[in-house]
């Protein structure tokens, strides 16, 4: 009886989370600079969110806990060692129940950045990567890719290289 109740609880934990058995163990390729996928992301607070007019997509930052502290006590120029901003991105849709609303569709790419100042020094302190499609293929030809990257982040360099302005949250506190 008790092997019963924890198949099914199983089984139950399973279904609640949405991932499957094979997804749970599905390992995703780092990026050619070395940078492993960040595990546990999705837990990490949304810092801001964007939406790009010129590809049509919507992003949400999220950070570790070392970034949203730092965004939410305004201490990002520089941004604290050991920050790490995901951006996930998707296609726009309408949503279909409230045409009003663009709302995420299809999952387009993951891309992070991670602050080590000494590790990342060519890349103005920051290690980027992205992982493209829902088989999070890790992007980029060679391990020269976040040359790229941290040329486009270049007309931010007063922001510490960062494009994403943190949303303003307000709490009960006076």
């Amino acid at each position: 009886m008790k092997k019963k109740w924890l198949t099914c609880l199983f089984t139950y934990s399973v279904l609640v989370s949405g991932v499957s058995h094979a997804e749970q163990k599905k390992t995703v390729a780092p990026t050619l600079n070395g940078i492993e996928f960040p595990a546990g992301y999705k837990q990490w607070q949304t810092i801001g969110i964007s939406h790009r007019t010129d590809n049509n997509s919507l992003r949400t930052i999220l950070g570790n806990d070392t970034a949203v502290k730092a965004a939410r006590a305004g201490k990002i120029k520089p941004w604290p060692e050991g920050s790490i901003l995901a951006k996930v991105v998707w296609k726009q849709r309408t949503d279909e129940n409230w045409p009003a609303a663009i709302v995420p569709g299809e999952f387009l790419q993951a891309e992070f950045m991670i602050k080590d100042s000494k590790k990342y020094e060519t890349t103005h302190g920051w290690g980027f990567a992205r992982w493209k499609g829902k088989d999070l293929k890790p992007w980029g030809e060679s391990a020269n890719f976040a040359q790229q990257c941290a040329a486009c982040h270049t007309p931010v360099a007063d922001k510490d290289y960062v494009f994403t302005s943190p949303a303003v949250f307000i709490d009960n506190k006076k």
